[in-house]
């Protein structure tokens, strides 16, 4: 759990390990009592996002590397498109499959992006 409290109250597991399989529900930019922050800035709140993701991964011994699936989901696209080349500082190796997704919203409307992950660990 990244933050049990937030986890709790919305009720939901941030992420979940199935054999070499690592599922990583959607990362959005919170603090640690699930308040938005970077509210109206998008390429920080995709920062936090991959923060968040980079601490879980950590935890069950991955990095960006082992990640084999991407999801994003944004309330605005164009801001993604142009903050998309981030990405390249995050995927070094090789870019994961995943899907790219407009939304009208996400859980609150500070949101504005929410990255979802499935990893693979090799033992």
């Amino acid at each position: 759990m990244l933050r049990p409290e937030v986890e709790k109250a919305y009720g939901y597991s941030h992420a979940v390990k199935i054999g070499n399989a690592i599922k990583i529900s959607g990362a959005v930019s919170m603090d640690d009592d699930g308040n938005p922050t970077a509210i109206g800035d998008f390429g920080q709140q995709m920062k936090n996002c991959y923060a968040d993701l980079e601490k879980i991964l950590k935890h069950f011994g991955c990095t960006f590397d082992d990640v084999v699936v991407e999801n994003i989901f944004t309330t605005d696209m164009a801001l993604f498109i142009e903050n998309a080349a981030y990405r390249n500082e995050i995927y070094t190796k090789q870019f994961p499959t995943g899907s790219w997704v407009g939304v009208k919203e996400l859980v609150l409307p500070e949101f504005l992006i929410e990255i979802e992950l499935e990893a693979h660990k090799s033992e």
